[in-house]
């Protein structure tokens, strides 16, 4: 007994001690001083583009649900968690945040009441950006955004694991406090570029892999991990660089076109990243577009990737269109897929994808081709173009044959692709039915998930 007491009480002197330590590093983050920003309709029309430039209604903005309110689920490997309300509402919002709270927050990962927030909240791109940049948010979060009552909905993480005040060790390591470098090497548009990257478009955020203790591997250009892929909510979000299947084949224009519209002559935005077009990118100024575009194409291959694939001829068409198919993926792409892709594979520009020579389709990893075959997508609405497109979701075809199709697909026409398997699908599958769902306002209830 005496040796469980004093086994016991060691540890809870070190957790004392370990709890002690986060309240002194999260101390150390808290901005000091009491500035004031000075509000009026230009400053609010500034934040507003910055808003914009740094997705923020993305994120803070449920399906369905009201402009930055939160609520939207955000799956990890630990659980969901729920983007809060940042309207000016005083009690369930960040109304009473002053500007210093506000910084904090954005840049620190630091709550009003000294809390860590979770690095869901991508707060260690956001430390690069300037003053003047996180002032004119201030002014445009507190009088330029409606103010919405709505309680913020807790995390699914499980307990102890849900603890906050651990994440003071994680910021300290992961997420310092920084100013953004511009690299000699560049001219003016290729810093502004790559501002935009490492700031307020927090790229890495979804491309940059992450580490065993869900930290971005890179937070700048670091010639191995940054901007190289990793997978997002379920998504495959593709490599940046100049690998075969990252932007090798994608010009300046096509990447200019695809931040504007959402889509290109060949492929168009889904899953999270028709969220981001349609709600930041293409509100982006031209030349801050042309900044990005141009600066994503100095980024060399990632070691050990391709940056070619072999020539391939295109067998494909023909036996497609003969209606002599050659397995049950073929037969199966006729039933399903052909009408809109086209038994070419070139699908119709801008309306239906292209799926021979997409980039995304054989990318080297097929998470994202799977959970578009089984969930289907809809493209972003964009202000450019007629309409936005849907694709059916296809959940009702088992494992092996979606694995069938598309194996088929991603190694068809010009395409090649390393295959995958219906163990796979079904581990997707499990994925996007065990989501956490969106938490949205409801005027009967108060609120419901859906």
């Amino acid at each position: 007994m005496k040796t469980v007491s004093k086994t016991v009480l060691a540890a809870a002197i070190l957790l004392g001690l370990a709890y002690g330590g986060s309240e002194l590093l999260t101390r150390q983050r808290h901005e000091t001083g009491q500035a004031t920003v000075k509000i009026n309709a230009e400053q609010i029309r500034r934040g507003e583009y910055i808003a914009a430039l740094s997705d923020c209604f993305a994120c803070h903005t449920a399906p369905k649900g009201r402009a930055y309110a939160g609520g939207l689920a955000m799956q990890t490997p630990l659980g969901a968690i729920y983007s809060t309300n940042i309207t000016p509402d005083k009690e369930t919002g960040i109304g009473s945040y002053t500007y210093n709270q506000f910084k904090a927050a954005v840049q620190h990962g630091i709550r009003s009441d000294g809390t860590p927030l979770y690095p869901a909240m991508p707060y260690a791109s956001y430390a690069v950006m300037p003053d003047d940049d996180i002032q004119a948010l201030y002014a445009y979060f507190m009088q330029g955004v409606e103010s919405v009552k709505q309680k913020n909905a807790g995390s699914t993480i499980p307990p102890v694991l849900n603890w906050r005040w651990p994440l003071a060790y994680w910021q300290a390591m992961f997420a310092p406090k920084r100013s953004f470098e511009p690299d000699g090497r560049y001219n003016i548009q290729l810093n502004r570029g790559k501002y935009l990257v490492e700031g307020p478009g927090h790229c890495g955020a979804c491309h940059t892999p992450r580490g065993i203790a869900y930290q971005e591997k890179a937070l700048s250009e670091d010639g191995k991990y940054f901007l190289n892929g990793a997978v997002i909510d379920g998504w495959r979000a593709k490599s940046l660089r100049g690998d075969a299947r990252g932007l090798a084949s994608w010009h300046t224009k096509e990447i200019a076109d695809f931040l504007a519209t959402g889509r290109t002559e060949r492929s168009a935005a889904f899953g999270a990243m028709a969220d981001v077009v349609e709600h930041s990118t293409r509100y982006w100024l031209p030349e801050d577009i042309q900044a990005i575009s141009a600066y994503l194409k100095t980024l060399s291959p990632t070691p050990g990737k391709v940056t070619a694939l072999p020539a391939k001829v295109d067998k494909t068409t023909a036996m497609l269109q003969s209606g002599q198919y050659v397995g049950r993926g073929a037969l199966l792409y006729a039933e399903h897929c052909q009408v809109c892709h086209r038994a070419d594979g070139n699908g119709v520009e801008r309306i239906f994808p292209a799926l021979n020579k997409n980039s995304a389709v054989y990318a080297g990893y097929p998470q994202s081709v799977i959970q578009i075959t089984l969930e289907g997508g809809r493209m972003p609405e964009n202000g450019h173009d007629v309409m936005a497109f849907s694709m059916p979701g296809f959940k009702n075809l088992s494992d092996e044959d979606i694995a069938e199709v598309v194996n088929f697909v991603r190694n068809g026409w010009t395409n090649q692709a390393p295959e995958t398997n219906s163990k796979e699908v079904a581990e997707i599958r499990a994925f996007v039915n065990g989501k956490a769902q969106n938490f949205v306002p409801n005027t009967a209830s108060g609120a419901h998930h859906e």
